[in-house]
């Protein structure tokens, strides 16, 4: 080690400026030297892993096997790549583990004999060769068929398994196709006229019906999902087929009985019928919850023109903040008016992400203080700080935010609402508990229908929307909200998430 040392302003000045790691190890598989690179891949600092064993950098699991490794290669003696055909890892200086790339070079100094490894941290470049056999996976073992073609020739590139499996041709005659050659609908002057769009880029995507024929001459009809790529440089068109045989075979059948036709006019006429309810429920309902808070805002505003003097500026804050409240109740009402009509269009997407459990309930408690009642206050749940959860953040929130509301707003004074979190290895589970009205008997198996509200708490503002966008949303990724409740008594509400919490 005393030889490096004595050379080590000529090796940091030759090792600093190389961004892959430097370790140089003696016969005795002890660590001489280090760059800066190679200390920060490992976790160490300064001179730290000077003299210790080179199976300090190497998993346990591997010890033995990579002690023969070194000493066969010290005897030949020749430069290589390390690992050749194995996955190599190292390990970090808190135990972490993570692939490796490692070139060795022996030399000899001074009559003794090194090794000097280069080593890549290739995390990233796993990541992403798992990422392109994940991708290759799928693509082959769809089910549908997937097809792959030249822009210019028309040729097929790649097929998968579904295409091979169905058409009976293989990979290599497929090679010597195009479209035109299964698809006895279509001439090829046709065919790329129908891609003219994409080439243009016009269209994005072109979904049609045609009929596929197979090598031993069968045939069937399909829908065609096509698109534009590219591989590399090269322009090329990606098919996906559906079959839809079966879907062809029901509209048929279909067409011809009478009592399906009939039972679907009987469900379309019950249909309307509800929704002119729902209609009429709505319009009964914006007339009564948008009415009374104008009116409000309507005499607030008068009362306001009336106080000019300045000793007279609590009046005036009294109907500002009666003005704002006003407000924020429509702002909400709106809110879930458009929550409904989205749900019903179907344009929600949803992002499944980590967060911890804590941020949605400190930020549900924050904003609901704001509406307590005189003497209410909310119980905060206990152990959650370290309840990592993955789902839609947002979701979560609106739900737990309609849930505490509710609590609140139909709750006496001088009451509690308790937030409670269960966890049962299967599911987590976020109780909402009040001590309010509750819910009679006959309407808890509407509770949840579209601006449905029970005869008990018809006087409190309410549009009968929030519970209903609630549990749809739940519902859609994978959760359910129940409840039970005894008039005069209270409700506890449930929402139970069919994931584990992940701890952190």
């Amino acid at each position: 080690m005393h030889i490096f040392q004595k050379n080590s302003n000529i090796f940091n000045l030759l090792s600093e400026g190389i961004s892959e790691g430097i370790i140089v190890v003696n016969e005795e598989q002890q660590i001489v030297a280090t760059n800066s690179s190679a200390k920060e891949m490992f976790g160490y600092v300064e001179d730290e892993l000077l003299g210790k064993p080179l199976d300090t950098l190497i998993p346990s699991k591997y010890h033995h096997a990579h002690k023969h490794h070194f000493e066969d290669f010290i005897k030949k003696s020749g430069k290589r790549q390390m690992g050749m055909g194995r996955d190599l890892y190292g390990v970090r200086k808190g135990g972490e583990e993570f692939p490796v790339e490692a070139g060795l070079n022996p030399f000899e100094l001074y009559g003794h004999t090194y090794v000097m490894a280069l080593v890549i941290n290739i995390t990233e470049r796993k990541k992403a060769e798992q990422e392109l056999i994940h991708w290759a996976r799928i693509f082959d073992e769809s089910l549908n068929e997937i097809y792959i073609f030249d822009a210019h020739s028309l040729r097929f590139i790649d097929v998968n398994k579904g295409a091979i499996g169905n058409m009976g041709y293989t990979l290599g005659e497929f090679r010597q196709l195009t479209p035109v050659d299964i698809e006895p609908k279509f001439a090829e002057a046709k065919f790329r006229k129908l891609l003219l769009p994409l080439l243009d880029r016009k269209k994005e995507k072109l979904v049609f019906e045609t009929v596929h024929e197979r090598k031993d001459g069968t045939t069937y009809p399909v829908e065609v999902h096509l698109q534009s790529s590219k591989i590399g440089e090269r322009d090329v068109f990606v098919a996906m087929i559906v079959d839809i045989t079966e879907r062809l075979n029901y509209t048929n059948k279909l067409e011809k009985t009478v009592e399906q036709r009939t039972k679907q006019l009987t469900e379309a006429l019950e249909k309307e019928k509800e929704l002119n309810e729902l209609k009429t429920r709505f319009l009964s309902l914006v007339s009564h919850e948008f009415k009374t808070p104008l009116s409000g805002i309507l005499t607030s505003i008068t009362l306001l023109a009336k106080y000019t003097d300045t000793d007279q500026q609590d009046k005036r804050d009294k109907h500002i903040t009666t003005i704002r409240n006003k407000v924020r109740y429509l702002d909400a009402i709106l809110n879930d008016f458009l929550g409904v009509e989205r749900l019903e269009s179907g344009k929600i997407s949803y992002k499944l992400v980590p967060f911890p459990l804590s941020k949605i309930v400190n930020e549900v408690i924050y904003d609901a203080n704001m509406l307590l009642k005189t003497g209410q206050r909310i119980s905060y749940p206990e152990n959650i700080d370290g309840i990592i959860l993955k789902f839609d953040e947002k979701i979560l929130e609106l739900a737990l935010s309609n849930l505490v509301n509710n609590a609140i707003k139909y709750s006496p004074e001088d009451s509690i609402i308790d937030i409670t979190i269960e966890n049962d290895n299967d599911h987590l589970i976020v109780n909402v508990i009040d001590k309010g009205v509750g819910i009679p008997e006959a309407a808890q198996k509407h509770i949840f229908n579209r601006y449905f509200r029970a005869e008990n708490v018809l006087l409190i503002q309410g549009t009968g929307i929030g519970l209903n966008i609630a549990r749809q949303h739940l519902e859609n990724l994978g959760a359910t909200l129940n409840f039970s409740s005894v008039e005069n008594k209270g409700s506890i509400f449930r929402i139970k998430i069919p994931v584990a919490p992940l701890k952190s």
